[in-house]
């Protein structure tokens, strides 16, 4: 192989289409616009979900949910993590430090997925029912 002999692939590259450039291209007089109306004018074109005058289907259809900015403000935890920390007692603080919920999280909670045999107090931090009885079994306790 030498410099002179490469090539692009086969179809990598086209022509680019010139468009209004006389009969004998195929594209001239109206460039492939056809005749008239909306469509073939300079800046005219419809927004999107247009639908010529009708009510559009995204007004049509009634509001529907509600998402909470909050959310992305709250965090989880469960058992399973809790049991790998090194750590006898466990507050936000020393979640975030440990990588396990984002800097950006005001809300911590234990869920209950894993195991947990160890003691571990819980400071600022929420659990539900079925962790906070695994929490207790374990010798642990949430402040």
């Amino acid at each position: 192989m030498q410099l002179n002999t490469i090539k692009p692939a086969s179809g990598a590259k086209h022509a680019k289409r010139r468009v209004g450039r006389g009969i004998g291209s195929g594209l001239g007089k109206t460039a492939g616009r056809g005749h008239k109306g909306q469509k073939s004018r300079a800046g005219g074109y419809h927004k999107v979900g247009f639908e010529g005058g009708q009510m559009p289907l995204q007004r049509r259809l009634p509001k529907r949910g509600f998402k909470s900015a909050l959310l992305k403000y709250n965090g989880e935890v469960t058992l399973g993590e809790l049991q790998a920390l090194e750590m006898v007692e466990v507050s936000l603080a020393a979640l975030k430090a440990a990588g396990l919920v984002a800097r950006n999280v005001k809300n911590v909670k234990v869920i209950k997925s894993g195991e947990l045999s160890k003691k571990v107090a819980l400071v600022g931090i929420g659990a539900t029912a079925g962790a906070k009885a695994a929490i207790e079994a374990a010798g642990g306790s949430l402040a």
